[in-house]
């Protein structure tokens, strides 16, 4: 099991884009989650394809693209050359679940499938085997500060278990609530990345919040 941390900068701050992605690095950050939100999908508005390519010589860390936006397939492969490692969609946005993936896969790009709490965990079974990643998400999508919902450990060790059956070699991601406080327990039901956005960019001490969520011993 990895214990990746990636800071979603969408909480950072957008006066200051460009210098925060560059901090990431400096903290020990592994990836860098970019949140993209239509304001249909999801009931709020973030940025697309000029904010990403803008950021991306900014930094040689992963960049992880999540899409919380309606029929995403049409979009997915103008992420990719913006600059995006892995781009993630929604279940609940796409009917051509497979067409999506490959779209993303023929652009040379890793993919991702993510579900909304309130979708069976079932639901990404038949895709696991072409999957580099499942985004279990811990709120409902649209807003970051959200406090983490009780019962996503269970949906993170249930996506496991399908990972583990299937002999799949997809991360599990979770994102929402992630705090210094729960984080050793949603890595210890299964998940290898986790998206901190205020637990980050809200610390006093960016660098150490990191590596305490990692788990690393900041004493």
């Amino acid at each position: 099991m990895k214990r990746l941390v990636a800071p979603s900068i969408l909480s950072g701050n957008f006066a200051e884009m460009g210098k925060d992605v560059k901090n990431m690095n400096e903290i020990g950050a592994d990836w860098i989650h970019v949140d993209v939100m239509d304001g249909v999908f999801v009931p709020n508005l973030t940025f697309g394809f000029k904010m990403i390519s803008d950021l991306r010589p900014l930094s040689k860390l992963f960049f992880d693209v999540h899409l919380m936006i309606t029929e995403p397939k049409r979009y997915v492969e103008r992420f990719v050359k913006s600059g995006a490692d892995l781009v993630s969609f929604h279940y609940e946005a796409e009917q051509d679940i497979v067409g999506t993936i490959e779209i993303v896969k023929n652009a040379g790009c890793k993919c991702g499938l993510a579900v909304n709490p309130d979708t069976d965990i079932g639901a990404v079974a038949p895709y696991m085997d072409k999957l580099d990643l499942v985004l279990v998400m811990s709120v409902f999508p649209g807003f970051g500060g959200q406090k983490f919902i009780e019962g996503s450990l269970d949906r993170i060790a249930a996506v496991k278990e399908l990972r583990d059956k299937c002999n799949g070699t997809a991360l599990i991601e979770t994102d929402g609530g992630v705090t210094l406080e729960n984080a050793a327990e949603i890595y210890s039901a299964g998940a290898d990345v986790l998206v901190a956005g205020n637990a980050v960019f809200g610390a006093k001490d960016r660098k150490y919040a990191v590596d305490a969520i990692r788990g690393k011993d900041c004493l």
